[in-house]
């Protein structure tokens, strides 16, 4: 049966409409909620997006605190693009192909200068599925080491679904990266290093960060998210540990995957790091009072629920796969 899809942030169901042990297992599902309707995901094309230029030749894109639909064209994620004397490299091309050819619009408002890199930061489809709205210019699509066997796993099932959100063939196609990062990587844009980190599994088991060299901005991706409830797509422990190491560098400031387009490093990792931290020690003490998952998801971290946009439309699902992991210590 073809049914209407509403995306989540990461591609996997909503709260309430599959969590049940059996059906979460599969790691790419995605819920079955009401139809979009074809007339809003035909408009025309997006304008460019309205950029906020956070540090000299750092543009970004502030994400709308929503799930996808229509009317946004997942539009949901900080994106944006670094301009260097030679060159520019995109930070996340965007959610869908209108996203990516919107953000191409804008960049294009700022400078001539090629588009040499499209870094896309990991596998969720609100950060790379604009990818192809750059392949006529030509550039690096650059990925962690991992990334291709991730979107091999999932890029259809989430293409699928955003077709059907916003129209047939107004997703996009899959873009698979060119150059791959196993550990540390640099981008040469002329007078400017972005230096790429990639990590082992945190938010996702694929998660690029870069820093501008030239002013010490952290792109975090989202390994940090601010204000929206974090999505656990990855290994709970290992995020809190690469926040950890991230801490550690020298950047000052960060740009978020979700939340403000700029904020004050690393005081800004406070609460998703508390938040982690709450998951990781009630999903443990449920684990170890055989608390059923099912009941697990409705009590764990319920404390968070009024310092979190979307709280409910995530934190059962993150507790399902906090669940997952810890039971098995």
């Amino acid at each position: 049966m073809d049914v209407g899809v509403y995306y989540r942030e990461d591609g996997l169901p909503r709260e309430g409409s599959l969590v049940r042990r059996r059906a979460l297992l599969g790691g790419v599902c995605l819920c079955c909620l009401p139809v979009v309707s074809r007339q809003a995901s035909a408009a025309g094309p997006r304008p460019p997006v309205r950029m906020v230029e956070v540090a000299p030749g750092i543009h970004i894109r502030h994400g709308v605190t929503q799930d996808a639909t229509a009317g946004n064209s997942d539009a949901i994620a900080n994106i944006g693009f670094v301009v260097g004397r030679d060159a520019v490299a995109v930070m996340d091309p965007g959610g869908s192909l209108e996203d990516g050819e919107s953000l191409r619009r804008a960049i294009r408002q700022v400078t001539k200068r090629p588009v040499r890199y499209v870094v896309m930061s990991h596998v969720h489809p609100d950060h790379v599925f604009g990818a192809a709205a750059f392949q006529a210019d030509h550039p690096v699509f650059v990925g962690h080491a991992r990334l291709p066997e991730s979107l091999g796993m999932r890029g259809r099932y989430y293409q699928h679904a955003l077709d059907r959100i916003l129209g047939a063939g107004r997703a996009g196609p899959v873009v698979f990266p060119t150059r791959l990062v196993r550990d540390h990587a640099e981008l040469d844009l002329g007078d400017r290093v972005l230096a790429l980190t990639a990590h082992a599994p945190a938010h996702t088991d694929c998660d690029l960060s870069v820093v501008d060299r030239r002013t010490n901005t952290l792109l975090a991706g989202d390994l940090l998210f601010v204000n929206r409830v974090p999505a656990l797509d990855g290994d709970l422990k290992g995020w809190l540990t690469r926040l950890q190491t991230m801490k550690a560098l020298s950047a000052k400031h960060a740009v978020p995957g979700h939340g403000p387009v700029l904020v004050d490093w690393p005081g800004a990792a406070a609460d998703l790091e508390r938040y982690l931290t709450v998951l990781l020690v009630e999903t443990r003490r449920a684990v170890a009072k055989g608390v059923p998952i099912d009941e697990a998801v409705k009590t764990v971290a319920q404390s968070e629920r009024g310092k979190w946009k979307l709280f409910d439309s995530y934190n059962g699902r993150n507790v399902t796969v906090a669940y997952q992991q810890l039971e098995w210590e």
